[in-house]
């Protein structure tokens, strides 16, 4: 005579409904706390990364400039010269900012006597605050 032991299945713990309300709550907390902080992290770089690559621009312009032999720049000078020819001082792509738009320069300068090469930031106008705010090379009140 063999006896059949019936096994029972194993108890399945799932997670209950409050356990899932209560994690879920917790995440989208935390998720406002950080997402905002990170966009601010990503806009801040993102300027740095503006006026640093300025400043890079406006020294190849000098150097443009002492290559030709010329004491200032023409008023109808654009940087996208110093992406041509043979002895190119940039390429296409370096002349674009963070934010996608092309650097801009002004003939003469306004913050920089012969010349500034700037950034209009990421809203692309004129002005703004913060991550909008323009970007100029050489600018010592923007840090």
């Amino acid at each position: 005579m063999t006896t059949h032991r019936h096994r029972r299945p194993a108890a399945r713990r799932a997670f209950s409904l409050v356990e899932l309300i209560v994690a879920v709550t917790i995440m989208a907390i935390l998720a406002a706390l950080v997402v905002p902080r990170v966009n601010q992290w990503v806009g801040f770089t993102k300027s740095k990364t503006a006026r640093a690559d300025a400043e890079t621009i406006a020294n190849q312009v000098r150097m443009h400039m002492t290559a030709k032999g010329m004491s200032s720049l023409p008023d109808d000078f654009e940087l996208v010269e110093l992406t041509e020819g043979d002895g190119a001082l940039l390429n296409a792509n370096q002349i674009i900012d963070p934010w996608g738009n092309p650097y801009q320069i002004r003939v003469p300068g306004e913050v920089n006597i012969d010349f500034d090469v700037y950034s209009f930031g990421a809203d692309g106008q004129a002005g703004g605050e913060g991550e909008a705010a323009d970007v100029v090379a050489g600018d010592k009140r923007e840090s």
